[in-house]
């Protein structure tokens, strides 16, 4: 079952990397998703490209990181794990007394077995992260005047890149679905990994169906500056062709299955989504757009506007084990990867399967020359007819499929789909 094996490339291969925006444990990550889908390509924005209102940063590196005692014995060591380092850190090499290290070290008095995840993209600095109870060994251990040594061995290439990962699955239709999970954060299960699961999950579900009736397009990212960097990038494709998806995040644990709908909850994304949660008859909760913090907030920007809504189990930051060392493999499953790829594929289906009409005219098209005005006769009222065959143009604006047009145009189902047929026999829609 793909589940157990891309769980287990997650927990095993993928969890011990030090990922972050930029850097060479996002492309070591791509590398090993592409080894299990070779028609993946790894592309590239270039540093300090600049992307709408943000620039991408300088590519981050880091091969060690540690704090020595003046024993020699290391306290903080970055190997152990990857979380100890404040990401993007810049290089350095000097002594510290007892109170100038404490200053340097990120805990949480509330979690005090937990690491911190703290990271520093956009302002140069350095510092590094420890559970709380080891913070206050440090200062219970050592002399006021003791000397440490802080070593950071990273770089900053200005000259660098930021990479991500897409892969496409053609269908019959341009139309496309798009489906967004990001593969920045170093090593927590949920908050990072559940995602890229999920999505390889789908992956290896779709390219076995024959015959897709529309275009599954899956990518990878750094999340914010890469769905940014992504979106300048392909802004005019997705605008054209993309009518529906989703963001996938957190979305491994058992605890609940939650989601957010678009900025207005009202896409065909969010209908399918509850058609799936129907049909599987699964418990979930909505959680507002006001709320959003990953990159649905992207996709639903003003002027981008693209129907992408978010499925989580355990929405970020509603954990207590969110940004921590404590999201684990405890925590994510392979029964809580099921329950959220059951979710993601049955809304990929419905979706799959739901005609969205959409206008191939600005302003409403001239009928009359195209002998439209007697063609179609519903209850033998024609001026009902045409009324009804306007209406239903001027809601084909690739956000409705038939079933909601036929609802708000007041028409039935079966007469609703004689007017699809006869205006894409006239060329009037996609």
């Amino acid at each position: 079952m793909s589940i157990n094996k891309f769980y287990n490339l997650a927990k095993y291969q993928l969890y011990p990397i030090c990922r972050s925006i930029t850097g060479r444990g996002t492309r070591q990550t791509l590398s090993i998703i592409k080894s299990q889908f070779p028609s993946l390509k790894i592309l590239k924005i270039l540093s300090g490209k600049k992307v709408y209102d943000w620039k991408v940063p300088s590519e981050w590196n880091v091969s060690d990181a540690y704090v020595v005692d003046k024993n020699g014995k290391k306290i903080i060591d970055f190997k152990k794990n990857n979380l100890h380092l404040i990401g993007y850190s810049v290089s350095i090499n000097k002594n510290l007394k007892k109170k100038d290290l404490l200053s340097k070290i990120k805990s949480l008095p509330t979690q005090p077995l937990a690491i911190p995840y703290a990271t520093s993209y956009y302002k140069s600095t350095w510092g590094f992260c420890a559970s709380h109870k080891q913070k206050k060994n440090i200062e219970k251990n050592y002399l006021k005047n003791d000397i440490f040594k802080a070593v950071i061995k990273s770089s900053l290439n200005k000259s660098g890149k930021m990479n991500y990962g897409e892969l496409v699955l053609k269908g019959k239709s341009k139309q496309e679905i798009l489906v967004s999970t990001y593969i920045c954060h170093p090593s927590m299960a949920n908050n990072e990994l559940s995602g890229p699961i999920v999505s390889m999950c789908l992956i290896d579900y779709f390219k076995k169906q024959k015959n897709l009736s529309k275009t599954i397009r899956f990518i990878f990212i750094p999340e914010t500056i890469g769905s940014i960097g992504y979106i300048e990038k392909n802004l005019t494709h997705l605008k054209k062709n993309v009518v529906g998806g989703y963001n996938l995040s957190c979305i491994g644990d058992e605890r609940q299955h939650s989601c957010m709908f678009t900025k207005y909850n009202n896409t065909t994304s969010d209908r399918a989504l509850v058609e799936a949660y129907k049909k599987l008859k699964i418990k979930y909760k909505i959680y507002s757009f006001l709320k959003r913090g990953s990159d649905e907030r992207q996709y639903n920007s003003p002027g981008i506007d693209l129907p992408i809504a978010s499925i989580f189990r355990s929405k970020y930051g509603e954990y207590s084990e969110y940004h921590t060392s404590l999201d684990d493999f405890s925590l994510v499953t392979k029964k809580g990867v099921y329950g959220g790829f059951s979710v993601a594929k049955e809304a990929i289906k419905i979706l799959l399967n739901k005609e969205i009409p959409k206008a191939k005219y600005l302003c409403e098209p001239q009928l009359g020359k195209r002998g439209l005005y007697s063609n179609l006769s519903i209850k033998d009222n024609r001026k009902a007819s045409i009324q009804s065959m306007v209406d239903f143009l001027q809601y084909s604006d690739g956000k409705n499929d038939i079933s909601n047009i036929s609802k708000i145009i007041g028409v039935n189902l079966s007469d609703a789909k004689k007017i699809y047929r006869i205006l894409k026999k006239n060329n009037l829609l996609d």
